[in-house]
């Protein structure tokens, strides 16, 4: 059912609850894990002398964590690819999907109130516009830890593909 799982990662040291889910579904279909981080070169645009460099710690940033979460894929015994693209991260996505991942697994924070209106999401941006699903995994926002919403409404943890709660094992995903 699932040949190719796209895992976007954030840049930095950041743990990302999505990661066993990944490697779930990858062991129940045989599938290949793509894991992907977008230096979002947004920043290229500003002016500045140390510009560059910021530009180049985010890519480097990036690289690390592509290469941390690919071994700890690898570790359980998951065929993974990994990746760094420079691009804005909605755009660098929409692409790896179209470039034939069959299912998106990635975190969502829940962030609430006026954080989540300021801050918004690449995770919902994704799951409006992807053309396969999108499992997304629930994560406390770390200022929020331990308070995470009760109101199925407030969270983001749906599937795109059935828009079923997405907090179900992924094993349970047919």
């Amino acid at each position: 059912m699932y040949d190719d799982i796209l895992l976007p990662v954030a840049p930095g040291g950041e743990a990302n609850d999505a990661i066993p889910h990944a490697a779930s579904l990858a062991e129940r279909y045989d599938a290949t894990v793509h894991v992907l981080s977008a230096a979002d070169t947004a920043v290229d645009t500003l002016a500045g002398p140390r510009t560059g460099v910021f530009s180049d710690r985010l890519a480097d940033a990036a690289e690390e964590r592509v290469e941390a979460v690919t071994a700890e894929l690898e570790a359980r015994g998951v065929e993974t690819v990994g990746s760094v693209v420079r691009g804005d991260p909605l755009e660098v996505i929409e692409n790896a999907i179209d470039d034939g991942a069959d299912i998106v697994v990635m975190p969502s924070h829940t962030r609430r109130g006026i954080r989540r209106l300021l801050l918004g999401s690449v995770t919902e941006k994704v799951v409006r516009v992807a053309s396969v699903p999108v499992v997304t995994v629930p994560m406390a926002d770390p200022e929020e830890a331990g308070s995470l919403p009760t109101d199925s409404g407030e969270t983001e943890a749906n599937s795109a593909d059935t828009g079923e709660a997405g907090d179900r094992e992924p094993s349970d995903a047919q």
